[in-house]
This record gives C-alpha cells, structure tokens and sequence, in this order.
C-alpha cells in the first residue's frame, strides 16, 4: 500500500511530528487550513471511519482533549475546532482528525515556524 500516512506513522516518510505513543502519532498539516493546524493519525491503517477501531477513536479523542489546550495556549489562539472527514472530503484515505486552532483565520505563519512552538 503506498499510503503517505502510513509512511509518516511507520517514521519513513519526514514530518512536522508534535505527538506520539503507540496507536497515534500526531503532525503538522503541511497545507494548513489555520496557523496550528494539526492531524492525529492512527499508525495502524483505517481507510475511514467505518473501518475504525472505537478503543482507537475512543484514544484519539482523549489525545485531542489533551491537546487542545496545549496548542492554543502555546499559539495564543482562543477556540479549536475538531473534525474529520468522510467520502469526497477525505483526500487522504487513512483515517485523520483534524485539530484547527482558530480556524476562521488564514495561516499567517510557516508550518515549520508553528512547528518550533508546538514541539
């Protein structure tokens, strides 16, 4: 399977990696939608979320509770949104969360710069 993610999960493919133990690691978005933008990512393959393992969503969840607060205090930034996609939305299928930090707003920042703050 020649699926980035698992690449990035495995550590043969670079990333911006902010977050991880044995089920998830979790990156920097090198796209971002927002300064901070960060994707969770289980290291085993899930094409979606009807794939999914519930302790494996039960476990990103609790991550994305404990991240949160870190990032947007880190970031100065004062709301997160978390979400994934399914269907037409999801361009990678590996089966994400997405962490957005004041998602109303442009990335005014390099990934790489968000990146030193976050790590």
């Amino acid at each position: 399977m020649d699926c980035i993610f698992c690449k990035i999960a495995e550590g043969t493919s670079p990333s911006y990696k902010i977050y991880e133990d044995d089920y998830i690691v979790g990156i920097m978005d090198i796209d971002p939608a927002c300064d901070g933008h960060v994707l969770l990512i289980p290291k085993k393959h899930y094409t979606d979320m009807m794939e999914l393992d519930e302790q494996i969503i039960l476990h990103m969840n609790e991550v994305a509770k404990k991240l949160t607060p870190e990032i947007m205090k880190k970031l100065d930034k004062k709301s997160m949104t978390v979400s994934y996609n399914y269907g037409e939305r999801q361009v990678v299928k590996h089966f994400h969360m997405h962490l957005l930090p004041d998602l109303e707003t442009k990335p005014t920042h390099k990934v790489e710069e968000i990146y030193e703050k976050l790590k």
